[in-house]
């Protein structure tokens, strides 16, 4: 039995088909085991036999689609995964803080991997610490003291695409320590 970490993009805890008990009982019914929510911000940990990572986030996109109306995408990630990247420490001696965000941004498909430049207006808030090829994420440093944020994420998903998912790296640590 591996340990998954389903990362949904897109969850508003605000409305009621995106809560934590519906995305379980979606999971559950789907027959995986040891189902939990972590924070709610749409992470799920569950555990199964089945082993492609792809046919797993089919399977849980179409019945969170059919079942709960969720059209996002879906993002998983094995325990091994995600232990190894948060093992390969690479914030060492940062702390995250309310002024500086420490993220991990999870792609789905490996078609533009490597590190991008942030744009010059987005230079001085975002520092790109390294793309983590087996956990496939792009690890970066961002100044949370100006309002920059959602011009971050829309050149996220302009650099690598819209089947991306961003996570705080406290949520990471949350997340894996769930499992």
């Amino acid at each position: 039995m591996t340990r998954y970490a389903a990362l949904l993009r897109g969850i508003m805890p605000s409305n009621p088909n995106m809560r934590g008990e519906k995305l379980r009982g979606v999971f559950s019914g789907l027959g995986f085991t040891g189902v939990g929510s972590v924070l709610a911000s749409g992470n799920i940990v569950f555990g199964s036999d089945q082993t492609d990572c792809a046919a797993l986030e089919s399977e849980i996109q179409q019945a969170l689609n059919a079942e709960l109306g969720i059209p996002g995408g879906t993002i998983i990630r094995s325990q091994a995964e995600l232990q190894a990247l948060v093992d390969s420490d690479p914030f060492p001696g940062l702390t995250h803080s309310r002024e500086t965000y420490l993220m991990a941004s999870f792609l789905k498909a490996v078609d533009n991997p490597g590190r991008q430049t942030p744009p010059p207006q987005l230079a001085e808030l975002v520092q790109i610490v390294r793309y983590d090829e087996p956990s496939r994420a792009v690890l970066a440093i961002m100044d949370n003291s100006s309002p920059g944020t959602p011009a971050h994420m829309a050149w996220l998903e302009k650099a690598y695409g819209k089947d991306i998912t961003t996570r705080t790296w406290l949520t990471v640590h949350k997340i894996l320590a769930k499992m």
